[in-house]
Formats: C-alpha cells, structure tokens, sequence
C-alpha cells in the first residue's frame, strides 16, 4: 500500500510547560508510530503571536510534524489532537513533496 506524505501543524497553549510540550511530541509521534506511519520528522517551531486571538490566547506555541502515512493515520492522530485541551489549532495536509 502507498503511504502519503503528510504535514501536521499544531499550536500549543503558550502558558504550556517544556515537559509537556516534548512529552505531547512523544506521544503523538508513538501514535503515528504505532498506526504504521513512517519517516517522521518533529520541528519545533517556536512560540508565535497569532494573528488573531484564539480561546483568548494571542501567542501559541508551534510544532511541525511531516511523515508518512495513510489516512487511518491521519484521522486518528487529528482526534487525538482535537480531544486534547492543550492544542488550540491543527492542521493536516498533504505535502507535495
């Protein structure tokens, strides 16, 4: 079966802690791992300001995913995201790689 390359983007709360920022990694890069996703690559973006106010937050807190996948993972790994109350916004797409 042929995996697509995926792009994940999520922003964190920004009053989040460090340890709970690379343990949220940890976990949703085990998630991807354990669906049969492959090659995944995190990138901490940073903490940004937002260009609108999000749950009143005006700052969040950037992370990239890119793997490799179908979409079972995808689909698993953004209801993980949208459960979770740390993560304000995601979004998935399919890079063009």
């Amino acid at each position: 079966m042929k995996l697509n390359k995926y792009e994940t983007i999520y922003i964190l709360r920004p009053d989040i802690t460090e340890d709970k920022n690379l343990n949220l990694v940890n976990t949703y890069q085990a998630l991807i791992n354990n669906l049969g996703g492959q090659n995944i690559l995190v990138q901490h973006r940073g903490r940004r300001h937002l260009s609108y106010n999000i749950n009143q937050y005006y700052d969040g807190i950037y992370v990239q995913m890119n793997y490799q996948g179908n979409g079972q993972v995808v689909s698993n790994l953004e209801k993980s995201l949208r459960l979770n109350n740390n993560i304000i916004r995601y979004l998935t797409t399919i890079s063009q790689e």
